[in-house]
């Protein structure tokens, strides 16, 4: 268990806590300390459904900025082999439904967290963003790709260029979040999108997952064959055989997975 990151199960939910404050600023050691706990929760048998929460003051208001102001850009390539980037995209890879509880405020790296996730619960009056135009750079782990595929191209260059704080409620119009509630109700919210797949089957959803955004990454034609090979690698788990037996015996939706 890392200092400020720390990976809590309950009930077959694991929630990627973030705790350092007062601003969660994502410093080297809480980007290594993200992708162990990413890791940890991606193998863990008991883990079939993740959260990532930052509290219920502040999701994670980016890098941090005193850390890095100095330095130059080889020592930055080779931070970044191993760096946010490289965390977040082990929290992406988590072969399990993910969502991110956000509260507060989300920007630059904080909210590069959020769209490593599948889903994204806002608290009413969060402030998400990319404002590292504002530094002089640009974002760096996944703030140009992964929000642009999310929303387009032509929402994210504004979203970017500007460098703006979007609200929750434009954040939602925008397809930047998913769900907007009050902040007392986020965490919990995003537990019970979570607690419907804790009893499914985990294989398929792993690979649901998988032929979604490998997809995205490729042309039609491609994507339909990670499609294909998928959908027919699932004939060889337990899950297949029950949840198809099932439905002949008593229709849909009455399948008692084991997740094998």
């Amino acid at each position: 268990m890392g200092e400020f990151v720390r990976l809590e199960v309950e009930n077959r939910i694991g929630t990627i806590r973030l705790d350092r404050p007062k601003m969660n600023a994502l410093n080297s050691q809480v980007e290594r300390e993200i992708r162990a706990a990413a890791e940890e929760a991606a193998e863990r048998a008991d883990v079939r459904a993740v959260i990532v929460y930052g509290g219920e003051k502040v999701f994670a208001a980016g890098a941090d900025i005193k850390e890095m102001a100095e330095r130059s850009a080889p020592e930055m390539a080779a931070k970044e082999r191993d760096g946010l980037s490289a965390a977040l995209s082990a929290v992406a890879a988590i072969p399990k439904p993910t969502v991110a509880a956000l509260t507060g405020y989300a920007l630059g790296g904080g909210f590069e967290l959020a769209l490593a996730c599948d889903r994204r619960v806002a608290a009413d009056g969060l402030k998400v963003g990319q404002p590292e135009i504002l530094l002089g750079v640009i974002p760096g782990a996944g703030g140009t790709q992964r929000l642009a595929r999310l929303v387009g191209p032509s929402k994210a260059k504004d979203i970017v260029f500007s460098g703006r704080f979007v609200d929750s409620d434009e954040a939602l119009s925008l397809g930047m979040v998913d769900e907007v509630v009050a902040t007392e109700e986020v965490y919990d919210t995003a537990r019970r999108w979570a607690e419907q797949f804790v009893n499914g089957p985990a294989h398929a959803l792993a690979a649901a997952k998988q032929a979604i955004d490998e997809g995205l990454e490729t042309d039609l034609n491609t994507g339909l064959r990670i499609e294909t090979h998928l959908f027919t690698s699932l004939f060889a788990t337990e899950d297949q055989k029950i949840g198809m037996r099932s439905f002949i015996e008593n229709g849909p939706g009455k399948a008692e997975f084991t997740g094998n």
